[in-house]
């Protein structure tokens, strides 16, 4: 408690002689933010009395992706409904912000803007979308550029990780299809079952990012059965720990359980590859 009293206070000192500058200038940003392709519905503003339950169930279904990279957010942008739907598209991989305090969300220019765009700066009263779902590329970089904005809000919005506001979009990995049938899997055991239930040679797709999924294909994984595509991002102790384990300082223990757990995996065509070109 005396620990977290003492953050606190630290938090508010620092903040007090750049927030006003940085608030400022985000609201600047915002005028002509590319990062941002905002939705018509907003959780936060008050619905007519016209058609007030038909715009409170939009408002419900609002929801924000966020994304890395203009290239993923692009298939996102083109697939999304206009109407419930933004895409914020971050530039490269986010700073990891486990300890530290929040006068890094003010000098850094991506939070800030995240920050301004989920208007939740005042707390979660007036936040924008109700859905907040991070959408990354299923590989080595993806995964790391998840957890660092799960880290993000894990450590400065920690309520919004609470009410369950908070999602990750599992994405397949691999697209099998023949003439006939289509099947989207989301790992190598599920892409084997594919190959054995369909006829002939099917023809296999590995997706190794966002963007390589077509727009029509996307509108799939983002319409009307999304929930079936989110993971909610879990909040309590544990999770605490792992973010301390893993986000925290370098220590040696981490370094040995990543040495004696880390695994390789290699495409079947880059295996072929190899083959050949040996």
């Amino acid at each position: 408690m005396k620990k977290r009293i003492e953050q606190s206070e630290r938090e508010r000192k620092d903040l007090a002689g750049i927030k006003k500058l940085a608030n400022e200038r985000a609201k600047k940003a915002n005028l002509h933010n590319r990062k941002l392709r905002d939705c018509r519905y907003h959780l936060n503003e008050e619905p007519p009395a016209k058609n007030r339950e038909e715009i409170i169930s939009k408002q419900n279904e609002t929801t924000i992706f966020i994304t890395e990279g203009d290239s993923a957010s692009g298939s996102i942008t083109k697939a999304r409904n206009v109407e419930t739907q933004a895409v914020f598209s971050l530039r490269g991989k986010p700073l990891n912000c486990f300890g530290l305090t929040k006068k890094v969300v003010y000098e850094n220019e991506e939070f800030n803007l995240l920050q301004h765009a989920l208007n939740i700066e005042e707390g979660m009263e007036g936040l924008r979308f109700n859905n907040i779902v991070i959408a990354t590329d299923a590989d080595v970089d993806g995964m790391h550029i998840r957890l660092l904005i799960m880290t993000f809000f894990l450590q400065f919005f920690p309520d919004l990780v609470k009410q369950e506001k908070v999602y990750v979009l599992e994405t397949p990995l691999f697209r099998v299809r023949d003439k006939k049938e289509t099947i989207y899997c989301y790992s190598e055991a599920e892409k084997r079952a594919a190959l054995k239930k369909l006829s002939g040679k099917p023809e296999v797709t590995r997706f190794k990012g966002l963007g390589e999924i077509s727009p029509d294909e996307f509108a799939q994984f983002i319409g009307t059965d999304m929930r079936k595509q989110l993971m909610r991002v879990e909040h309590g102790d544990h999770i605490q720990q792992l973010l301390e384990y893993y986000m925290g300082k370098n220590t040696m223990e981490r370094q040995t359980f990543i040495i004696n757990n880390l695994v390789v995996e290699i495409d079947k065509e880059e295996e072929l590859e190899e083959a050949v070109i040996n």
